[in-house]
């Protein structure tokens, strides 16, 4: 099935699936992820005085608010966990203690962060969203969520949504070698849809989305501003929608 895919002022045809990010597109997620950051860091810091603020900063957080842009809105968690590692290496530590020491207190973390729920739970779909998916899914594109998080996450996302029966592809960055930006992210994700990536709409909120697209020549790419407290930012995308109800189709 091909359709047109249209967002505010511009259309895009031939589109035969549409491959969504999930946090901070599809999810609600600044409150979970600025809370797991500040756990993070403190358990850190507890261990390696003095590297709390750095961390934070770091990981993104300004205040109550993350940075669209920012480690904790866009990168894995081994990428976050690379990047601790760094901080508390500076304080003198080896290199194989900081990955030990930085391993054990996200551990450590998502035990309290998770304690009494599920990511999934704590991370709800914005207003529109699922009316949005289940309208494009009736027009009968492939749709597909392919993020930083992990595949599992995702895969509970889309069980805590009751999007099963719409969402064809869950793909998650468990390899370090196939995630943002890597363009083979994408066409990975195309390929297992049977779809070509010229076919294939990108939805995100981040430059690592853009960038991604833009190397595995996708259609399109459709930036979202909804996601975050602070502005997004996406110089360069084809549109940029405020409300999930701009993204409409026709067959």
């Amino acid at each position: 099935m091909v359709a047109i895919v249209y967002c505010l002022e511009r259309q895009f045809e031939s589109i035969e699936a549409v491959l969504f990010d999930k946090d901070g597109t599809l999810a609600n997620s600044e409150t979970f992820l600025r809370s797991l950051a500040q756990k993070r860091s403190r358990l850190i810091d507890a261990q390696v005085p003095g590297v709390q603020e750095p961390l934070l900063m770091a990981f993104g957080v300004e205040g109550d608010r993350i940075n669209p842009g920012g480690l904790m809105a866009v990168g894995s968690r081994q990428d976050s966990e690379i990047a601790a590692a760094a901080y508390v290496a500076e304080t003198g530590k080896d290199w194989i203690t900081a990955l030990e020491i930085v391993h054990s207190a996200f551990a450590e973390a998502d035990s309290h962060q998770l304690s009494k729920t599920e990511k999934a739970e704590q991370t709800p779909p914005f207003a529109g969203i699922v009316e949005c998916l289940r309208r494009l899914s009736a027009s009968g594109l492939k749709l597909g969520i392919i993020s930083a998080d992990t595949t599992e996450n995702i895969q509970a996302f889309v069980a805590q949504c009751g999007l099963a029966n719409i969402i064809h592809l869950s793909l998650g960055s468990d390899r370090p070698d196939l995630a943002k930006p890597n363009p083979a992210f994408f066409q990975a994700a195309c390929y297992q849809l049977g779809v070509r990536c010229e076919n294939t709409l990108s939805v995100g909120d981040a430059a690592s989305d853009l960038q991604m697209a833009r190397q595995a020549k996708a259609a399109a790419f459709v930036g979202v501003s909804w996601g975050w407290s602070q502005p997004v930012r996406l110089a360069g995308a084809d549109s940029l929608i405020h409300q999930p109800e701009q993204l409409q189709v026709r067959v």
